[in-house]
């Protein structure tokens, strides 16, 4: 993974890093538009919580917490950030055609492969019921 430092050009953008293989634009039919009108409003629209307010639209990514593809391996294909929660998550492709977004799991790449299932290696990524752990 390489991580590009920020050049200072002003106090903002000092320690700044960017990690270079995370990507910003998400698949279409994985995302929706979530109604955030909220804001500190209460239901009649009127600022019930002061000083709250403004932020960047979002988009609610579908994550598979799940994962109940049994036995068909899914190879991690992209890694991007999620607004929505404070945490990075990975775009699978299954070997029957599926796309999924899950969790991205620690020290895992773009290309690694993973599988859930009961039968299947304790490694970073794959998922496991508790009866076989």
């Amino acid at each position: 993974m390489a991580i590009h430092l920020y050049k200072t050009s002003s106090s903002g953008t000092r320690n700044g890093a960017v990690d270079s293989q995370v990507k910003s634009n998400p698949r279409n039919n994985l995302i929706y538009g979530q109604h955030r009108c909220g804001k500190g409003r209460n239901a009649r629209g009127i600022i019930t919580a002061r000083h709250r307010g403004g932020g960047h639209k979002r988009l609610y990514r579908k994550i598979d917490f799940r994962q109940n593809e049994k036995d068909i391996y899914g190879r991690i294909v992209t890694i991007e950030y999620d607004p929505n929660r404070n945490a990075y998550i990975c775009l699978i492709h299954y070997g029957d055609g599926e796309k999924r977004y899950i969790l991205h799991p620690r020290g895992a790449i773009i290309g690694d492969t993973i599988v859930s299932g009961t039968e299947v290696p304790i490694k970073m990524g794959n998922a496991l019921p508790l009866s076989a752990v």
